[in-house]
């Protein structure tokens, strides 16, 4: 079992940069999606641009991400997951860059698909190569640690763009976002060292061979299956944050910087400690308590009628620092899925259920939430309800999912 193993007391000068480098990998990515919608106050006044509009470029990029991790995850065992990384991250890289000087809403909305195409990839190589280079024992601290990159994303990283777009337009927080990435890849290039070891393992020649292999393998298809509920449990209560802030809680949209940076810091210290707990106690068994505590968490927080901007503030840094938990726990465990001539295509496939679900997720949100006349919203009790559903049925899949990594993939002759 998990607990017994033996702990690696510390990791390398080498390792350390591998995980930090990736971290901050995720860290550019990360920011370059969600920097998005806070900026549509400037984009769309400044293309001229409808609400409709700006919601296909901020749904774009998700979309085609997810259509590149599919068919991208046919490739994924093929090659050097180094190179794998350079190429797609350099695509990330001219698509962002793209978004920086595209002067009108069409080429904005193909800049966004551009990077899609390329960003949507990157999670999953990612993972595989944490996957590959360090084992279950000590790839819950790995995994707490890479995590961090959401949450510095939303500290760092938003106030930083919104900070260029006041003050050298929109165009501004993309190119930053190119500045920052740049170095990355040269250190990627310069300093890492190639990860090729699954390419010694026999492994179907025709890559999509190799793709409907990992999608119909009975072993994956429960961990997929996970996943995509993982996600949803994730993704409904998000897109509404703000306005459930500002038109049911009354908060003042000048207070909404000190509520976003509190639960950004307090998911900074969840998902190192996270990791750690996976490590010493088990992946399940914190993805489980996370659960469970953002159960209760979410169904206070959406219940809330009136409080003051400490007890609102609190709340939300649980919840946040929950689901940092229940992530972390849970990644770690399904990275333990796949056979190592897999990993590539299963994090592939992995990911891009994710970015779908994701997107679904919000869809059905708006579904259920109503937008009051006076700017409040109905129903997002209820929305707390399928959060909470979705979360208590992961919780019961997770449960195969560690029965199964209890049980390692055979490598195939």
């Amino acid at each position: 079992m998990e607990a017994s193993t033996a702990h690696k007391p510390t990791f390398t000068g080498y390792e350390k940069f591998v995980i930090a480098v990736l971290a901050f990998l995720q860290f550019t990515v990360i920011l370059d999606f969600m920097i998005l919608p806070p900026l549509g106050a400037f984009l769309m006044p400044g293309l001229n641009i409808s609400p409709e509009q700006f919601g296909w470029v901020v749904s774009a990029y998700a979309l085609s991400a997810g259509v590149s991790g599919i068919t991208a995850a046919g490739f994924a065992d093929k090659f050097d997951r180094k190179k794998m990384l350079l190429v797609f991250y350099t695509g990330f890289i001219v698509g962002t860059l793209f978004c920086g000087l595209a002067p009108t809403y069409h080429l904005l909305l193909a800049a966004r698909i551009f990077t899609g195409i390329f960003g949507g990839v990157l999670n999953s190589i990612g993972s595989a190569i944490i996957t590959d280079l360090f084992p279950m024992q000590v790839r819950g601290r790995v995994m707490g640690f890479v995590q961090m990159a959401f949450a510095s994303s939303q500290v760092l990283g938003i106030p930083l763009g919104l900070y260029f777009a006041n003050h050298f337009g929109w165009h501004s927080s993309f190119l930053m976002i190119v500045g920052v990435a740049t170095p990355v890849g040269a250190l990627i290039l310069i300093k890492m060292r190639p990860v090729d070891a699954h390419l010694k393992l026999k492994s179907e020649r025709n890559a999509f061979a190799h793709l409907l292999h990992t999608a119909s393998n009975p072993r994956y298809v429960r961990g997929f299956a996970a996943t995509t509920l993982l996600a949803t449990g994730g993704f409904m209560l998000m897109p509404f944050g703000t306005a459930f802030l500002n038109g049911n809680l009354k908060i003042d949209t000048k207070d909404l910087p000190i509520i976003y940076t509190i639960t950004g810091l307090a998911a900074l210290v969840a998902g190192p400690l996270a990791g750690r707990m996976a490590d010493k106690i088990g992946k399940y068994q914190v993805f489980t308590i996370g659960s469970l505590c953002a159960m209760g968490a979410a169904i206070y927080y959406t219940q809330l009628q009136a409080a003051s901007l400490v007890l609102i503030t609190v709340i939300s840094a649980l919840l946040f620092m929950f689901v940092t938990a229940r992530i972390v726990g849970a990644t770690t465990l399904i990275s333990g899925v796949p056979a190592p001539q897999d990993r590539g295509a299963y994090m592939g496939i992995s990911s891009a259920m994710q970015q779908i679900s994701g997107g679904i997720s919000a869809a059905i949100a708006g579904m259920i939430v109503v937008k009051r006349t006076d700017g409040s919203l109905a129903n997002y009790d209820i929305l707390g309800y399928v959060v909470v559903a979705a979360m208590a049925v992961t919780i019961l899949m997770m449960y195969f999912i560690h029965r199964i990594v209890d049980t390692p993939a055979p490598a195939r002759p």
